[in-house]
């Protein structure tokens, strides 16, 4: 899944990126509402962690400027607790509303949530036959054997079960699983499906030839 920080303090940035990356999310960052704006207009982000304090434009602009063209989820953080502003977030556009300081731990939760709704999967556990993918503690089982997957590996399979039945082309596996600092090697996706298929069963992902991949 790739998630864009938009957030103006350098530490809280660098510090959100990084626990993403930990998490297996892609991460791009932006540290003004300009370039903030720019990012968000491009297509592939899975959510948004939108500051509402920034310079050159705000997060409320942003969130004007997006919606309702771009259905992406916005989590949107600010220092303000106050109702009203919670409501116009709401109201704006947001899908949800974190108030700073906030507890990491929550704030990943907040957007698997978000982005298993987005998915039209409201209940965190995924069932592939005898596989059963829980996205709430990102953990992969058989029966009750805990299948050992890396980040990337997991989050391909995440991807892939949220939407399940459909062909998902390369291109769209690429803008969502890779961020802007990787660097993107034209077999990478194929080992990576690959090392699904050694570790979960061959039938598992399809490939469509000119097409992609899926999860039938």
């Amino acid at each position: 899944m790739r998630v864009l920080v938009v957030e103006d303090d350098p530490l809280l940035l660098r510090s959100l990126a990084a626990t993403l990356r930990e998490e297996g999310y892609a991460v791009d960052t932006a540290a003004d509402g300009e370039e903030g704006l720019f990012k968000a207009r491009q297509p592939g982000y899975d959510a948004i962690v939108l500051d509402v304090m920034l310079p050159k434009r705000d997060g409320w602009e942003i969130l004007a400027a997006i919606r309702p063209r771009i259905a992406t989820p916005v989590l949107m953080l600010t220092a303000r607790d106050t109702m009203p502003d919670k409501i116009k977030g709401l109201d704006a556009g947001a899908d949800d509303y974190l108030t700073k300081p906030f507890d990491i731990e929550e704030l990943l939760a907040r957007l698997r949530a978000l982005i298993r709704r987005t998915s039209g999967n409201a209940h965190p556990v995924i069932s592939l036959e005898d596989i059963s993918l829980d996205t709430a503690a990102r953990v992969v089982r058989r029966a009750e054997e805990i299948i050992p997957l890396t980040a990337r590996e997991y989050g391909l399979l995440e991807y892939l079960a949220l939407h399940r039945g459909e062909v998902v082309t390369r291109t769209t596996l690429y803008e969502h699983l890779f961020d802007e600092d990787d660097a993107s090697f034209s077999n990478l996706l194929d080992v990576h499906v690959s090392n699904l298929r050694k570790k979960l069963g061959h039938d598992l992902i399809q490939t469509r030839r000119g097409h992609g991949y899926c999860i039938p």
